[in-house]
């Protein structure tokens, strides 16, 4: 068997040299498993663990894996197998990318079933979950089941943050391969952004270095403006900040962009479920007992539109998300300034506003700010209220 040179589907996997040469080699060990050759202890396992931060790549890597895993080739990148697991139509291959704040045990359990059949059409039945961390309890069990019980020709790759309890189950852990990621360099982001997206080089390595190394953010400030707009607008609060009355207009603010963004983001896909909905269910239908079965179709609507607001919540928490994110790479840099390290700053293109501010505060005060943003972070992922969290963290940042 021919195994693909990397980086072949590794090509968008950027600065995670160690991890792809480890699902390389996995990959060329399942494809001689499933030539009847031997298989050397440790190259492959069923269940996949990939952790690191937000931007780091997880989901792509695990994509990317699955395509070499149904590849003849290990991965080549340019087969029909290759092109429709990166597509996600692979027929053997189910993505399972949370649209609201937690994945089902329902969800969960029609896909283990599915899971345990043999591969329809592809060497192996794959199941990819993207935010792993996101499993209800109940969903979480029914997986662990299946990672205990694996058929022989099925894998489960699971993305999550971390390892950690907190994350992913103690037991679902233990019975997977860890892969851990970390957020590429600057450089490594500023060049896929180049290669893949044709960016020149000034507006890639602004758009790598405001986004610190997350590659759909950096391609999203250096192509949107709307994106550009929001960061200008959160990098704009600190100095909004004068008394308690421009704290809550600044939450305020803050808090209706991501209401604004999540509808913007949500609102054309919810209305063309809806309307698929409807017509599936015989909505403007005239003849006999149309009436009576649009009557029952109420319950049905409602659980769409149940799904939807939970949607719109996750977009929302996630826009908030990454405004924390930028508010506290700010205030890092403030402090960088202010301690006179060696660093590059994060907002590369606001460093006037970072040295006036570092010439204000003491470095005490500078970090209680850093440690506000990130407990706020932490307060929005245990479903407070944000308008209660953000407006506490004005506050905070207000007095320092």
């Amino acid at each position: 068997m021919t195994v693909a040179l990397v980086p072949g589907v590794f090509a968008d996997v950027v600065g995670q040299d160690e991890a792809v040469a480890v699902l390389a080699r996995a990959a060329a060990a399942a494809g001689r498993i499933v030539a009847g050759e031997p298989v050397p202890p440790g190259e492959m396992t069923h269940a996949w663990l990939f952790t690191g931060p937000p931007g780091s790549g997880r989901s792509v890597a695990a994509r990317a894996f699955a395509a070499a895993l149904q590849c003849p080739r290990g991965g080549c990148g340019e087969c029909n197998e290759c092109h429709t697991t990166l597509a996600g139509t692979h027929a053997d291959v189910r993505i399972v990318a949370p649209e609201g704040l937690t994945i089902g045990v329902n969800e969960m359990r029609a896909l283990v079933l599915r899971a345990a059949s043999s591969p329809s059409g592809g060497r192996w039945q794959v199941v990819l979950i993207e935010d792993a961390d996101r499993l209800h309890e109940r969903a979480s069990n029914a997986l662990l089941k299946a990672v205990e019980e694996p058929t022989d020709r099925t894998v489960f790759l699971l993305c999550a943050p971390s390892a950690h309890p907190d994350d992913i189950s103690v037991t679902i852990r233990s019975r997977s391969r860890l892969v851990p990621l970390r957020n590429p360099s600057a450089e490594a982001v500023a060049g896929l952004l180049m290669r893949r997206n044709g960016l020149d080089e000034t507006t890639a390595r602004w758009a790598a270095a405001v986004s610190q190394g997350h590659v759909g953010r950096a391609l999203r400030l250096a192509t949107d403006p709307d994106a550009q707009a929001r960061r200008r607008a959160v990098l704009a609060v600190p100095r909004s900040l004068t008394n308690i009355s421009a704290c809550y207009a600044a939450a305020g603010a803050l808090i209706q962009a991501s209401v604004e963004e999540a509808t913007a983001a949500t609102e054309a896909q919810n209305a063309a479920e809806k309307a698929d909905l409807e017509r599936a269910l015989g909505a403007g239908g005239t003849g006999k007992g149309a009436a009576a079965a649009t009557r029952g179709t109420v319950g049905q609507i409602k659980d769409l539109e149940r799904k939807q607001k939970n949607r719109a919540t996750r977009v929302q928490r996630d826009a908030l998300d990454r405004a924390l994110v930028d508010l506290a790479a700010f205030y890092r840099d403030v402090l960088m300034v202010r301690l006179g390290a060696a660093v590059p700053l994060v907002h590369v293109d606001i460093a006037e506003m970072v040295q006036a501010a570092a010439a204000r505060w003491e470095p005490e005060a500078i970090l209680r700010r850093i440690e506000a943003v990130l407990r706020c972070r932490s307060a929005l992922e245990e479903n407070v209220k944000p308008q209660i969290a953000i407006e506490a963290l004005m506050v905070t940042l207000l007095e320092g």
